[in-house]
């Protein structure tokens, strides 16, 4: 078995062990999640995020079992890093290598971290929507992100094959991101409701499934007269499934600006999910007051489709790995001091 083998089915049985210990724990007690401990829970997902970066910034080069400078240059080409390699220091090569894919994990999980954030905006629609009761968010939310982890290495495996076989894709995501971001700045004010008869999941799902018309705890589904039906709850999962689904068409690609390695928008990816539920009930009731954060989210997708689509001219400005990291933590923070400062006038 190859180090690279090694390395990604190890990340991979960290991610199980991870869901399982938070399955076994919580998973069976139907209690709200406090803020403080969505707050732990947020700080352990960011600093187990910071430790991976530690682990590929000393041993990356494991990733893909990198033994030799050809090696490492055939890597560098292949994946589009674009980093100055000495054929004379191999030892040096890498260690800039490795770098440079620490920083690339770092600023996708940034990026794909601050895009969940509009996740959230819609889960929260959603969970009022249905009158889902608080103590039942946490089962839903956990069935979502396996679903959602699920969906994703299928959206990053075709990303990836298609960028390795149609370069040009790239210009395509870079121009679709930049509507996007000039879509969701024009629509900014605009009121989103969720409607609990018409939405297409709810009207696909009641053809063709039985649906009880009531609750019945935090079950998915429920046995009535020998007939299974789904529960109203099961409706609110595959609706936040669908949305998950929605916003991978956006942040894929946005990562995509960041690293072509299939390893490193993966990890990202996960990484960023994991870390959605506890953001999401850290920021479930004061989420509102960050008014000013979907713009500084359309500011970040148009930046990064016009990165995609103008690569060079942004290295030559700067605005390499480090200095769209840069960018994007700045674009962040601005929105949210910016709406802490000036809030949200109440219109009676």
């Amino acid at each position: 078995m190859t180090s690279e083998s090694i390395f990604v089915l190890g990340f991979i049985a960290f991610v199980f062990l991870i869901l399982a210990i938070d399955l076994g724990l919580f998973a069976k007690t139907d209690k709200p999640v406090s803020i403080k401990r969505a707050a732990i829970m947020s700080v352990i997902w960011i600093t187990l995020a910071l430790c991976f970066y530690l682990i590929i910034y000393n041993y990356g080069q494991y990733l893909h079992h990198i033994t030799s400078f050809s090696s490492l240059q055939a890597i560098n080409s292949t994946y589009f890093h674009q980093i100055n390699l000495n054929p004379n220091d191999f030892l040096g090569s890498l260690q800039v290598y490795r770098k440079n894919l620490a920083l690339e994990f770092i600023t996708g999980y940034t990026v794909e971290y601050a895009l969940s954030v509009d996740n959230i905006f819609v889960i929260v629609l959603v969970f009022g929507a249905f009158g889902v009761e608080p103590k039942h968010y946490h089962k839903v939310l956990f069935w979502g992100i396996i679903g959602a982890i699920a969906m994703r290495f299928g959206f990053i495996f075709i990303g990836t094959t298609l960028i390795s076989h149609f370069h040009w894709v790239l210009y395509l995501f870079g121009a679709f991101l930049v509507y996007t971001g000039v879509t969701m700045f024009i629509k900014r004010n605009d009121e989103e409701k969720i409607d609990t008869e018409k939405h297409v999941v709810v009207k696909y799902a009641s053809r063709y499934f039985s649906v009880s018309p009531n609750f019945s705890g935090n079950k998915f589904f429920i046995k009535v007269d020998k007939r299974k039906l789904i529960t109203p709850l099961f409706l609110v999962l595959l609706i936040i499934e669908f949305t998950d689904l929605v916003f991978a068409v956006d942040s894929i690609p946005a990562i995509f600006s960041v690293t072509k390695d299939p390893y490193i928008v993966f990890f990202s990816n996960i990484f960023a999910i994991l870390g959605l539920r506890s953001m999401f009930f850290l920021l479930v009731n004061i989420i509102h007051k960050f008014h000013y954060l979907k713009i500084g989210l359309a500011g970040l997708l148009v930046f990064i489709g016009l990165k995609m689509l103008a690569a060079q001219y942004m290295d030559m400005l700067g605005l390499d790995t480090t200095g769209s990291l840069y960018f994007i933590v700045g674009i962040l923070t601005i929105s949210i001091i910016t709406s802490l400062i000036f809030p949200k006038k109440i219109t009676e």
